[in-house]
C-alpha cells in the first residue's frame, strides 16, 4: 500500500521534468560559497563584520535584480536560453569572485554574481511549467524542490570540509558544478525539445503581472509567509543556542529533520492533495501551522517541543510552498510567464534579505518571545489573506 503511494506520486511526470531535476540537483550540490561567505570574508580576508554585511547585502540586491531581469528575458528569449546562459555565467562569476580580495572589488563582484546567478531561477520555474501538465504541475514543482533539498544536504557539508582545507576551493567547487550543470543542461535538454516555446514569446506582452491586482495581493501574503519561513534558518537556530544551549550537532540534527521529512513525505502528500482541494485553502492551512509552530516556542518548554515545532513548520512548508508556486504559474499565460515567475521569485528574495535583519533586530531589542509573536501575527494575516482570496475567487 505504502509502496503504491510512492509509485503513484512519482509516476506520470515527463522525462524533461526528471532531467531538469537532475540538473538542479547537480547545481545545488555545489552550493558552498554563500553559506560560508560571511565566515570567509571575516576569517580569511579579515574584513570587518560591517563590511561583510555590506557585501552579503549587495549579493541580495543583485539577486532581486537578477530575478526580475531573468523573468523579463525569459519572456523575450525563452526559458531554455536564459537557463544555460545564467547558469554558465554564474559558474564563471564564482571563479572570478574567488580571485577578488579587496572590499570594493568584492562589493561589485558579489552584486554581479547575484545578478547573473539568480536570473536562473525564474527561467527554471517557467521551464517546469512548460514541461508539465496542469494535472501534475504541483508535483513537478515538488520534484524540483526535492532535488534542491537533496543537493542542499550535500553542498554545505562538502563545503565545510573544503573550507577547513582552503576557502578558495569553495569558489572552484561552486563554479565548476555550475559549469557542469550547464553542460548537462545543454546535452540532455536540447533546444529542439522546447522549440514550441518560441511561439509563445512572440505573442502580446501587454498582460503585465504587475497589473494583476489579485496576483499582487497574493504576493504580499506570500512574502509574509516567506519572512516567517526564513526565520527557521536564521533566528530559530539562535534560539536553540541561546535559550536551550544546544550544541551545534543537535542544532544541525533539528535543522536536518526539515529536509528529511520533505524528501520522505512531500511528493506523496502533494499527489494526494493537488487535484482534490482548493490550493489557496491549503496555503492557509500551511500558514496557520507556521503560526502554531511559533506559538509552541512561547507556550511550551523542552527539546521535544522543538521537535514538534519543526515537524509542524515542515508540514506547513509542504502544504504551502508547492501550491504557491503552481498557483502563481496558473495566473500566467505562456507569453508573460517569465514576469509571473520573476515576481514570485523576487518576493522570496526580498523575504530572504529582510527576514534575518528583521528577526535579529527585533530579538536584540525586545527578545525572542516578542519576535515569535510578531511571526505569529504575520502568519495569521497571511492565513486570513489566503482564505479571503479563496473566497473572492469562488465568488467571481
Amino acid at each position: 500500500m505504502i509502496l503504491q503511494l510512492y509509485r503513484s506520486a512519482y509516476s506520470g511526470l515527463s522525462r524533461s521534468i526528471w532531467l531538469l531535476a537532475l540538473v538542479m540537483f547537480i547545481n545545488r550540490c555545489g552550493t558552498m560559497v554563500i553559506p560560508f561567505l560571511g565566515v570567509y570574508l571575516t576569517e580569511s580576508l579579515h574584513l570587518s563584520i560591517d563590511q561583510s554585511g555590506v557585501i552579503m547585502a549587495l549579493f541580495g540586491v543583485g539577486s532581486i535584480g537578477g530575478t526580475l531581469l531573468g523573468g523579463r528575458l525569459t519572456d523575450r528569449l525563452g526559458a531554455y536560453r536564459v537557463m544555460w546562459v545564467c547558469l554558465g555565467l554564474g559558474g564563471l562569476m564564482f571563479l572570478v569572485v574567488g580571485q577578488l580580495k579587496t572590499f570594493e572589488s568584492l562589493c561589485l563582484g558579489t552584486f554581479v554574481l547575484g545578478l547573473v546567478a539568480e536570473g536562473f531561477r525564474p527561467a527554471v520555474t517557467a521551464a517546469v511549467a512548460l514541461y508539465s501538465t496542469p494535472e501534475n504541475r504541483t508535483r513537478s514543482y515538488s520534484l524540483n524542490r526535492l532535488a534542491l533539498n537533496l543537493g542542499w544536504s550535500v553542498g554545505p557539508a562538502v563545503g565545510g570540509w573544503l573550507a577547513s582545507i582552503d576557502y578558495s576551493l569553495l569558489f572552484w567547487a561552486d563554479g565548476c558544478t555550475c559549469l557542469a550543470a550547464t553542460l548537462l543542461l545543454v546535452l540532455i535538454l536540447p533546444q529542439s525539445s522546447v522549440s514550441h516555446e518560441s511561439q509563445t514569446v512572440q505573442q502580446s506582452r501587454q498582460d503585465s503581472a504587475y497589473r494583476d491586482t489579485h496576483f499582487m495581493i497574493f504576493m504580499v501574503f506570500v512574502t509574509l509567509f516567506a519572512i516567517t519561513f526564513f526565520q527557521l534558518f536564521s533566528t530559530v537556530p539562535l534560539y536553540y543556542k541561546q535559550v536551550y544551549h544546544l550544541p551545534e550537532n543537535q542544532i544541525g540534527t533539528l535543522m536536518a529533520l526539515n529536509g528529511v521529512l520533505i524528501v520522505a513525505v512531500e511528493m506523496v502528500l502533494v499527489h494526494q492533495l493537488e487535484n482534490r482541494f482548493v490550493h489557496l485553502r491549503l496555503m492557509a492551512i500551511g500558514t496557520l501551522l507556521v503560526a502554531i509552530s511559533y506559538l509552541i516556542f512561547n507556550v511550551f518548554f523542552g527539546v521535544i517541543w522543538l521537535v514538534v515545532a519543526m515537524i509542524l513548520a515542515t508540514l506547513a512548508e509542504m502544504l504551502a510552498m508547492p501550491f504557491m508556486n503552481s498557483y502563481a504559474i496558473a495566473r500566467s499565460k505562456p507569453h508573460n510567464r517569465g514576469q509571473y515567475t520573476a515576481a514570485y521569485t523576487a518576493s522570496w528574495s526580498i523575504a530572504q534579505i529582510s527576514a534575518p535583519l528583521l528577526g535579529t533586530q527585533f530579538i536584540s531589542r525586545v527578545g525572542f518571545a516578542s519576535a515569535w509573536w510578531l511571526m505569529i501575527s504575520f502568519s495569521l494575516v497571511a492565513t486570513i489573506g489566503f482564505l479571503s482570496l479563496s473566497y473572492r475567487s469562488k465568488k467571481s
